[in-house]
């Protein structure tokens, strides 16, 4: 057996490059999901019940993201969510999240009269034939009238099938969430950036160059999501980087030790149990964050971020970026120095 080294987001550095660029507002960090919508900043937030509802998803149309309705209650209310955003924001193309069994059709034909066109295929382990069966049936009824996203895959293979059964976009990246316990419980998982690396491949002057490539999973900061974007993703997906904002499901609760708001992963057994009434594979952990106040502000600083990224590569888009970038690998020493270390003496 041969094991192969991989990269993760703490083991790379982008290069300090030179720059013409005078001022970072002259920077688009816009993205697009195939040619059906443009989205000025390159976020999406997370189909999970403690950070998607129609809050949620005027900020994130607000901020130039986008937000995936999760699909962890009846299909009713999650309809009736998606027609509420969009009566809340009239010109919102709203997303939302589907299965592979049961009643996935019936579910994306709701979601669709109610205005829904982006479609997100959601399962923790997308290169899968479930979700090879389920992509061809959407094709079927939906045609191209619908963008379907899906995923999750880690493998360049997991992301040329999915592709190629029918998905405009695949989200990338197993078991680096951080509520996410998969590598934990199930031994198999890539670190989301290797995994982003991977799929460079397939889109480089090749039949799916127009598909879209999401990381997905353990992006910590504005620094992780443009070297998410560096090497080959058009989109990031992010929960944590959310969670505790005012627009998250749930409610603040106050303590001795300040405020705090719900954080759970799908897989976890307190969400398990509240949206199906019982657990299968335990792939999650349930926990409570900081309240953090509107996300309008976590998501302004993020696209501060982001531009600021891209002016040091001299990059004025994020293609731009693309091209130019040229990356570093750092010793566990460079990790320690690349952190604010005054913290830790």
């Amino acid at each position: 057996m041969q094991a192969k080294q991989t990269v993760s987001y703490d083991d790379i550095l982008l290069s300090p490059q030179y720059s013409n660029i005078k001022s970072r507002t002259d920077i688009d960090i816009g993205s697009a999901l195939g040619g059906r919508e443009h989205f000025s900043l390159p976020i999406i937030a997370s189909p999970m019940d403690t950070i998607s509802g129609v809050a949620m998803a005027h900020a994130m149309y607000d901020a130039g993201g986008l937000c995936v309705f999760h699909r962890y209650n009846t299909i009713k209310k999650q309809a009736s969510q998606v027609h509420e955003a969009i009566r809340g924001r009239g010109a919102m193309t709203p997303a939302a999240a589907i299965g592979v069994t049961g009643e996935y059709l019936d579910r994306a034909t709701a979601l669709y009269g109610a205005g829904a066109r982006i479609l997100c295929v959601d399962v923790a382990h997308g290169h899968h034939v479930l979700v090879k069966n389920a992509l061809e049936e959407l094709r079927k009824v939906f045609g191209n009238t619908v963008h379907i996203m899906a995923g999750n895959v880690a493998t360049l293979e997991g992301f040329v099938d999915v592709a190629t059964w029918g998905a405009d976009s695949v989200r990338v990246g197993v078991g680096g969430g951080s509520i996410c316990s998969t590598r934990i419980q199930t031994g198999h998982g890539i670190p989301t950036l290797e995994s982003i690396i991977a799929t460079r491949v397939a889109k480089h002057g090749g039949r799916l160059k127009n598909v879209k490539v999401i990381a997905d999973g353990g992006i910590k900061s504005s620094g992780d999501i443009v070297k998410a974007l560096a090497c080959g993703a058009d989109f990031v997906m992010v929960g944590s980087l959310l969670a505790g904002s005012d627009e998250c499901p749930g409610e603040i609760i106050e303590t001795r030790k300040g405020k705090f708001k719900a954080y759970r992963g799908m897989a976890s057994k307190d969400a398990q149990l509240e949206w199906r009434g019982k657990t299968a594979s335990l792939e999650g952990v349930s926990t409570v964050v900081p309240y953090r106040g509107p996300a309008a502000t976590t998501l302004a600083e993020l696209a501060r971020g982001i531009r600021s990224g891209l002016s040091y590569s001299g990059a004025r888009s994020i293609r731009d970026l693309q091209e130019k970038a040229q990356f570093v690998i750092q010793s566990p020493a460079g990790q320690a120095e690349s952190s604010t270390h005054i913290l830790n003496r």
